[in-house]
């Protein structure tokens, strides 16, 4: 691999990126939006729950804004670096063809790919939580924004393989919306899981690891160790995925 060439590659994509205006726009106003209707519409009643992934005795203590915060700024978490991530592969499929043809190794393209993805989860779980420690105080801000790492990191891969299944942009961005606003955006909420019935089925959905890791980091003192493992594992096999696709697709004759 040519260092040069992958380093050349990052900076570009970050430029083609960054010059969508509305790219600065999804980042900086959709996380603030959502996190302000929440501080204005929810109540501060503490709301006693489980979370599936702690023992059955620990209750934790929190009030229904500030749990409703915290979910929502997993979910905003999710939300952007899906779609970005779709947007990184599904922009640049063309352009990418005629690189290899010219002497880019695939692999040098996807790790460009991958330290770009990279940077945009770690930028926006930054923003978004020092952003959520501004509207409630997270007792370990540091870990809370590792679990937000997580879900970008699953829910980007994911993004990942859509961005390499299907080339049109619309379907793209329907797959994308349709596991985001089931997934990160409902049923991972604790305050729906602690009633839903057929838990087992929101178990296996891709936000559960985050979310558990998130939320475990933010209001309590206990470990995230297995919740952030396993959703490290199911982040992997999206993106062992999307790279198997990538190659294929990238192959020449």
């Amino acid at each position: 691999m040519n260092s040069h060439k992958i380093i050349t590659g990052l900076l570009m994509t970050l430029k083609m990126l960054f010059r969508q205006k509305i790219v600065m726009v999804l980042i900086l106003v959709i996380p603030a939006f959502f996190l302000s209707i929440v501080e204005l519409t929810t109540s501060d009643r503490l709301l006693p729950f489980q979370l599936a992934s702690l023992k059955d005795d620990v209750f934790i203590n929190i009030s229904e804004k500030g749990i409703s915060i915290i979910f929502f700024a997993v979910a905003s978490t999710g939300f952007l670096v899906s779609f970005l991530a779709l947007n990184l592969i599904q922009k640049n499929n063309a352009v990418n063809r005629r690189l290899v043809i010219c002497g880019y190794n695939p692999i040098e393209l996807l790790t460009s790919f991958l330290l770009t993805l990279l940077f945009i989860i770690v930028l926006i779980a930054i923003y978004v939580g020092l952003l959520t420690n501004f509207f409630y105080s997270i007792d370990h801000l540091i870990r809370f924004i590792m679990g937000l790492i997580l879900i970008g990191f699953v829910y980007g891969s994911y993004g990942l393989v859509i961005g390499s299944l299907i080339k049109a942009e619309l379907e793209g961005i329907l797959m994308v919306v349709l596991l985001v606003n089931i997934d990160v955006g409902w049923l991972q909420n604790p305050l729906f899981y602690a009633e839903a019935q057929n838990q087992m089925i929101i178990k296996f959905l891709p936000a559960y690891f985050p979310s558990q890791t998130a939320i475990i980091t933010a209001v309590t003192d206990y470990s995230a160790a297995a919740a952030t493992f396993n959703g490290i594992l199911y982040g992997l096999v999206f993106l062992v995925f999307s790279m198997l696709i990538f190659f294929y697709k990238m192959r020449t004759k």
